[in-house]
């Protein structure tokens, strides 16, 4: 499956800017949520064929929000990379029990980002 268009769900201005000027400039088209749970129906909505999602926002975090996402038949099919700060083993393999299909600590690495991203295509 090719990946087209990305779902960034990051509470911060400064995340949503960075990572979407980077995937613009890969030529993805990116769509943006501000927290968990507008990400959940921008994700039902929009169809995006990924979506990065932050952990540490107002309303439902992160973990919530892919959890919700990869346990719906309407959006189970997407694939969810997490980008956090939560940087702990712990954190990850939560994240990953949720049903993220990677986990990326921040500050994200644009080469990194686009391999995981090439891995899921």
């Amino acid at each position: 499956m090719a990946i087209k268009k990305v779902l960034v769900v990051d509470d911060s201005a400064t995340e949503r800017h960075f990572l979407g000027e980077l995937l613009t400039k890969q030529g993805f088209d990116v769509i943006f949520a501000e927290d968990g749970d507008s990400g959940i129906l921008k994700a039902k909505s929009e169809k995006p064929d990924l979506i990065l999602m932050d952990v540490v926002m107002p309303g439902k975090n992160g973990f919530q929000a892919t959890r919700a996402i990869t346990h719906d038949a309407d959006t189970q099919h997407i694939p969810v990379i997490i980008c956090t700060t939560k940087g702990q083993e712990t954190d990850k393999i939560w994240g990953l029990r949720q049903g993220a299909k990677d986990y990326l600590v921040k500050p994200v690495s644009g080469v990194d980002l686009m391999s995981k991203i090439a891995s899921l295509g």
